[in-house]
């Protein structure tokens, strides 16, 4: 199964909050791609892990970790995958 990795992006939050926009927070990312989704149902276990000294090259520091298959629901035109 692939490693993937579940997080909210603060920074489009704010943007959507000062702009009126509803662009989608959720990113999904894997070792080959990054899809964007307002919401994702994972199918499986999964971890929640914070960690403030060592973030994510995004610059995440709170995100899910997962094996299981997550199926995104609602995503933006520029993704490329509905499922994982």
């Amino acid at each position: 199964m692939v490693q993937t990795k579940v997080h909210v992006n603060q920074h489009i939050i704010k943007s959507n909050q000062k702009t009126g926009k509803k662009d989608p927070v959720l990113t999904v990312k894997t070792y080959k791609s990054n899809t964007y989704a307002s919401k994702v149902h994972i199918k499986g276990p999964c971890t929640i892990e914070y960690s403030p000294d060592k973030p994510l090259s995004c610059g995440a520091r709170v995100w899910i970790n997962t094996e299981s298959e997550v199926e995104i629901i609602e995503w933006t035109q520029n993704s490329l995958k509905l499922l994982y």
